[in-house]
């Protein structure tokens, strides 16, 4: 049975959550040059934090104005800090201790998640995350994206599968969990490609998954690809029943954080339709309902399933 991080949530810390984008100011190795340039082909400028804080104020002054954005809306005092923006362990250690500490000592924050790359999580960051976890539960997320080492390739995403396999492992060996991202509707992805890599968070034993949509963002690479009619994008109707038969084929114990995703409308080149949310949800709502994978509401806010 399907399962959804609201209820999830609720049931862990007896009210709704909501997740605070924050930014730790850091960049990525896929980025500065370490291992490439300009990023993953998919990614904008604002490295996948375009929703997040401004990485020059204060952690604790972020998670104010945070809180302060959703305050007419929720009067829970539940939260998540959520280091979402580019790479958040590619830092030196102080600084991630520092930052991290910050997030985890306001008594409203009930768990830190950490966005990162596998290749980014070292001993000492290991070491940092199990002793932060002690103190309040840590999550790690970790864009995978694909299964696939040709799609990683083409997308440059610059580390191979088994150092995903290798991170996750070091992380449930120290009893922090994982949630993985994938993305649907990749250049030159079957569907069975995308169902392989389903099998590998399965396989992986994650605690969590998200499900992104491929959006194709102004001034990417991926762009300039799309322009130039290398590859299509899913339709509405083809994304929606590729994602119910990702989440049949889910391991059910995993939850699920997001279904669609959010591209900025002002960068969204394509797909266009994925801009009218209330008709997207609509539909996967329906879908879902048909095959029997939920029961009741999907979707609650960005605090849960998105």
């Amino acid at each position: 049975m399907y399962r959804d991080l609201h209820t999830d949530l609720i049931r862990r810390f007896g009210e709704k959550t909501y997740k605070l984008a924050l930014s730790g100011g850091m960049s990525c190795p896929n980025r500065d040059g370490t291992i490439g340039w300009g990023g993953c082909i998919f990614c904008s400028a604002g490295g996948s934090g375009e929703f997040a804080a401004e990485a020059t104020l204060p952690i604790p002054e972020q998670l104010a104005r945070a809180k302060e954005k959703i305050g007419g809306k929720y009067k829970g005092h539940s939260y998540i800090a959520y280091f979402q923006s580019y790479t958040n362990t590619y830092g030196e250690i102080g600084y991630l201790r520092r930052i991290f500490t910050e997030a985890l000592s306001d008594p409203e924050v009930r768990a830190l998640s950490v966005a990162t790359r596998p290749d980014c999580v070292g001993p000492e960051v290991l070491e940092l995350l199990q002793e932060l976890n002690r103190v309040k539960p840590v999550w790690v997320e970790l864009g995978l994206q694909s299964a696939k080492e040709e799609t990683a390739r083409f997308i440059r995403r610059g580390y191979p599968l088994k150092c995903f396999e290798d991170c996750v492992k070091a992380l449930h060996e120290r009893h922090i969990e994982v949630i993985v991202h994938v993305i649907l509707g990749l250049p030159g992805e079957s569907r069975e490609d995308m169902f392989r890599t389903i099998d590998c968070v399965n396989r992986a034993r994650a605690e969590g998954i998200k499900l992104q949509l491929l959006h194709v963002l102004q001034g990417t690479p991926l762009e300039r690809l799309y322009r130039e009619g290398s590859f299509r994008v899913l339709s509405l109707e083809d994304y929606v029943e590729i994602l119910g038969d990702c989440v049949e084929r889910l391991d059910p114990s995993i939850v699920i954080h997001r279904l669609t995703g959010d591209g900025p409308k002002r960068l969204l080149a394509a797909p266009l339709w994925s801009g009218d949310k209330k008709r997207v949800r609509g539909r996967i709502q329906q879908e879902f309902t048909r095959r029997g994978i939920c029961q009741g509401r999907l979707f609650r806010g960005r605090e849960g399933t998105e």
